[in-house]
């Protein structure tokens, strides 16, 4: 059972921002009003679940506006409540995101296609207006699967499937890592669960059989960093137990998933992140093709850390992630780490970052623009963004992300509209490859071009999985059309 109450949010949330009480104990008292005579699967007060939705958004250091849409989010949805009532009681703002969150929840993703098609374009059209909607969406979808236990057995494997194939992608996507983590085990409790016991003993056994000796490499390392001035904190994490599922999935050896111990490594600015790492391969062998700068080159989700496997005590393998306070709060929160940075005026950051940073949120607004039929656009959201995606770097060392099955036609249109109509040729790992090659994860990719030729056919239609590369195919070739 939850027990928090509005005390502890109100603490919580004047802890670090000035607000105006009375209008957060209003939304308040608003929500629980109007929910009065509704209970929770469990029993409890329907209250207590916009309560915790308000509660953890609190610890990501949300605005106002945010909390309050929170404490609402299901009055429109639940009760006799209407958008009118919430704009006159508080904002236009809070409204707004109301209505977007309401929508997000009337989504059906594996039943009635044409109506779920037609639905999930309200998601595109409230990440694009404010990407606080998304977020307290998967926050809602967070509590509810903590408290899904309280459902039939039915209902928690519809639910945890749906979490798996939307919201970990879309928390993903967010940058919202510690979410996604969450999400992702526990639709995995539900869905195997007895696949998901077994790997949660062996986990535990692991962990109590190396933890003091991982604790004493860790005093080794401390001492090391302080003998040259380098400020650091350490964290023992042990990889979760849906990470491991994955991994074993591709038949690798429980005792030798690379990172199944890490060590997580805090410093005060970038120059300390690669002081850090030259005097961790100092001390220990690292092993070579297990290195990764994403401070570099960050992650699609802008996430940014360096990561480097070595050999430690009795030929462990110990992964080192090595990263900045404030790049642990972007891996952590992702999007929503803004609010601890630019505290009210984060949405407008959010949202700049969004358009020009994110990978994925150009696909979405792609897709949304270019498909007219509804089904075909749910099809495609599902396969380019939410299927298994793979991730290829280019001769630069940008990580592009492709869905799975792309071919390296995908790839330079991806690129750029130019590259991909004059390509000619393309080199993969240093091996000449045809043109309709289908990439793996972690491929390197040269494309070759020549500006004279006429290059893109129509059979290139038949050799491209992205809606991205055959809209500029099609466009390519009307135009030059005789």
């Amino acid at each position: 059972m939850d027990c928090i109450t509005y005390g502890d949010l109100e603490k919580k949330v004047l802890s670090y921002t000035p607000l105006d009480v009375l209008k957060l104990r209003r939304a308040y008292e608003y929500a629980r009003r109007r929910h009065e005579k509704q209970l929770r699967a469990s029993g409890e007060p329907y209250i207590i679940h916009p309560l915790n939705v308000a509660y953890v958004l609190s610890f990501m250091h949300a605005d106002m506006d945010t909390i309050i849409a929170a404490l609402l989010h299901d009055v429109v949805e639940d009760t006799e409540s209407t958008l009118d009532d919430i704009e006159k009681n508080f904002n236009k703002t809070v409204r707004e995101l109301v209505d977007g969150v309401t929508k997000m929840t009337k989504l059906d993703f594996n039943n009635k296609k044409e109506l779920s098609a037609i639905n999930i374009r309200k998601l595109i059209v409230s990440l694009a207006r404010d990407p606080r909607i998304i977020i307290i969406k998967l926050v809602d979808r967070l509590h509810n699967m903590r408290t899904l236990e309280y459902k039939s057995e039915q209902k928690q494997q519809e639910k945890a499937l749906e979490t798996l194939e939307i919201y970990v992608p879309l928390s993903y996507y967010m940058g919202a890592n510690k979410i996604r983590d969450e999400l992702e085990n526990l639709s995995f409790k539900y869905l195997k669960p007895s696949i998901y016991g077994d790997i949660k003993k062996q986990r535990e056994d692991l962990k109590k059989e190396t933890k003091p000796l991982i604790e004493e490499e860790v005093k080794k390392v401390r001492s090391l960093f302080k003998k040259n001035n380098i400020k650091a904190s350490f964290e023992i994490r042990y990889k979760d137990n849906y990470s491991i599922y994955k991994k074993l999935i591709i038949k690798e050896n429980f005792n030798m998933i690379h990172d199944m111990i890490s060590i997580k490594v805090l410093v005060k600015n970038v120059k300390d992140c690669y002081m850090a790492l030259m005097l961790i391969h100092k001390m220990y062998t690292p092993i070579n093709d297990r290195f990764k700068d994403y401070i570099a080159k960050p992650k699609t989700n802008m996430y940014k850390s360096i990561h480097t496997t070595v050999f430690g005590p009795d030929n462990r393998l110990i992964q080192f992630q090595i990263r900045t306070v404030e790049m642990e709060q972007i891996a952590i929160f992702g999007l929503t780490a803004y609010w601890f940075k630019y505290k009210n005026n984060a949405r407008i950051h959010m949202q700049k970052d969004l358009e020009n940073n994110f990978q994925f949120f150009k696909e979405i607004k792609e897709l949304d623009s270019t498909i007219l039929d509804n089904t075909e656009f749910l099809s495609q959201i599902k396969k380019e963004l939410f299927g298994s995606n793979i991730y290829v770097y280019t001769t630069a060392g940008d990580v592009i992300e492709l869905p799975n099955g792309a071919t390296v036609i995908d790839f330079a249109y991806k690129i750029h509209t130019d590259i991909g109509n004059s390509m000619v040729a393309a080199i993969v790992n240093n091996e000449s490859v045809p043109l309709d090659y289908i990439l793996s994860n972690q491929d390197k990719v040269r494309i070759i071009t020549d500006d004279t030729a006429y290059i893109p056919k129509f059979d290139w239609l038949d050799k491209v999985v992205t809606t991205s590369a055959r809209n500029k195919i099609m466009d390519y070739i009307k135009e030059h059309e005789e």
